[in-house]
């Protein structure tokens, strides 16, 4: 008699696409790319904040460009290599992209491999980081891009939102 052997149930875990700014690693949820494209300069508009590098114009719609190596206080003079990428996103109803370093690959984060945050004094808002990730040796900081980027200092959504 034999034994059949029955599939392992597949458990839930989130996709996350990781990319590199500086040294670090992040992470955000796949679902809310839309496309990887890259770097062009943007045309700059007057009075945006320093890390708002402009827009581009993607396809008929006027998509704003946030540089997050700035947005994060990693560097205040970003360099622009030939693996700068612009990560286009959905978010809050909108378009918007975000410049990174390099894009790596996609990561499917069951949540056992996902921390919590310590309580550290950070240039990044504590709610606009869903954990840490780690998986095959790599430590990933999972960011809630949706929160990061609705923040009042970004000037893409209204004060009172």
């Amino acid at each position: 008699m034999s034994v059949q052997q029955m599939p392992e149930a597949t458990v839930p875990g989130k996709e996350y696409l990781t990319f590199r700014i500086a040294d670090e690693e992040y992470g955000i949820d796949i679902l809310k790319v839309r496309e990887i494209r890259r770097y062009e300069t943007p045309t700059r508009i007057a009075r945006t904040p320093v890390f708002i590098k402009g827009v581009v114009n993607l396809r008929g719609t006027i998509v704003p460009i946030v540089d997050l190596r700035m947005k994060l206080h990693l560097h205040d003079d970003p360099h622009y290599g030939e693996f700068t990428v612009v990560i286009i996103l959905n978010l809050l109803d909108r378009v918007v992209g975000v410049v990174v370093d390099s894009v790596s690959d996609v990561l499917k984060l069951q949540q056992d491999e996902i921390s919590s945050v310590p309580e550290l004094e950070c240039a990044i808002d504590h709610e606009s980081i869903e954990g840490l990730g780690s998986v095959a040796g790599r430590m990933l900081i999972l960011l809630d891009i949706e929160k990061l980027m609705s923040s009042v200092d970004m000037g893409l959504v209204p004060a009172d939102a």
